[in-house]
């Protein structure tokens, strides 16, 4: 299953992407050309998931280091480099977006003797090469994670890390939708995801839209379907891995984590190595992104579901500890505990 997420315009001046807070009851694409828009997208969630996040932020900032005028480097790189700290802050936790543009401004810095013409072609090429890449690491990582489960499993996944979140396969879903390629049948245990419900809007549409089998549930209800015995596997994405194996993904990961733990069943991370921070120490390092305390009470209803001047705590992200974790698939293999060495070993 392929859906075009993220596109450049004919005249490469815009960044094309599938507005996600729009699924699943309505398809629209948006044009998006100042770094104003980029930024906007990115926070609220018009384009998500940390790859996909990665990849928009390269072309963004390829479109945009096209409008600068400044033909002198010095003030071509002091233009660019204001875009990228803008887009860089937009969402603090997915390490994917600082990865990403990251290498766009290595690909500036390393080039500083070339004409500013030819950095913002080698800039063009960077960003394709950067969506290139997240499209064989889906590949692989489904590969690796289809080893995992056998045809007929139940699994449950929490948020949404497929094709939508990335450039093909995803990454948790990756192994689902890979092997219904392969007429491989899969019971897919959906959760909404609260308060922004990516697993109700989002994983539910793509997998009904790759024929698999899926059942949404309320993030409250994974523990029945585990006791009932119809959960053999957990299968979730991260936007950051620390050092130690702690890796941050969308909020109630953590407490998934926990009841996996409980039940007896394997609970794996999928992601690529892109989110693997070698310079974060454990979980406690990450830096979690805090949101608008009016997605709990007002998004998505018609009327508050709240009282109005009742206090809101609404981080995007909780840290499931390295010792939940049965294994970490990335596009390199599936990494095992103890990770510190694991990670150090794939890293190098």
């Amino acid at each position: 299953m392929k859906i075009e997420n993220i596109s450049l315009s004919s005249d490469k001046e815009d960044v094309i992407i599938l507005d996600q807070t729009q699924l699943p009851n309505s398809t629209e694409y948006l044009t998006l050309g100042t770094v104003e828009e980029m930024y906007d997208a990115i926070f609220h969630l018009k384009v998500r998931g940390a790859p996909a996040i990665g990849i928009f932020a390269a072309y963004g900032l390829y479109c945009l280091s096209r409008k600068i005028k400044e033909k002198e480097y010095d003030k071509f790189y002091k233009k660019f480099a204001a875009y990228a700290d803008y887009l860089e802050s937009s969402r603090p936790t997915a390490v994917n977006l600082s990865w990403a543009l990251g290498r766009m401004r290595r690909a500036v810095e390393k080039n500083r003797e070339c004409s500013v013409e030819e950095i913002v072609e080698l800039l063009g090429k960077e960003a394709e090469k950067i969506q290139k890449e997240d499209m064989d690491m889906c590949q692989r990582i489904a590969e690796y994670g289809l080893t995992l489960i056998k045809d007929g499993d139940g699994i449950l996944t929490h948020c949404n890390a497929g094709p939508l979140a990335t450039s093909r396969y995803g990454t948790a879903l990756g192994p689902v939708l890979l092997g219904r390629e392969r007429n491989m049948n899969f019971h897919v245990f959906v959760d909404e995801t609260r308060p922004l419900l990516q697993g109700a809007r989002l994983t539910a549409y793509e997998l009904l839209k790759a024929d698999v089998d899926a059942m949404l549930i309320c993030d409250n209800m994974a523990a029945s379907v585990m006791k009932k015995g119809w959960v053999k596997a957990c299968f979730v994405g991260c936007d950051r891995i620390a050092a130690n194996g702690d890796t941050a993904n969308k909020i109630g990961t953590s407490g998934v984590a926990i009841l996996a733990k409980y039940f007896g069943i394997p609970f794996y991370v999928l992601g690529p190595t892109s989110t693997i921070d070698m310079s974060c120490k454990s979980g406690d390092d990450i830096k979690i992104e805090l949101r608008d305390g009016e997605e709990i009470k007002r998004k998505y209803y018609q009327k508050p579901m709240a009282p109005e001047n009742i206090k809101c705590y609404n981080p995007a992200f909780d840290v499931t500890d390295h010792e939940l974790i049965t294994g970490i698939v990335t596009e390199r293999g599936i990494l095992r505990a103890p990770y510190s060495k694991s990670l150090t070993e794939i890293m190098k």
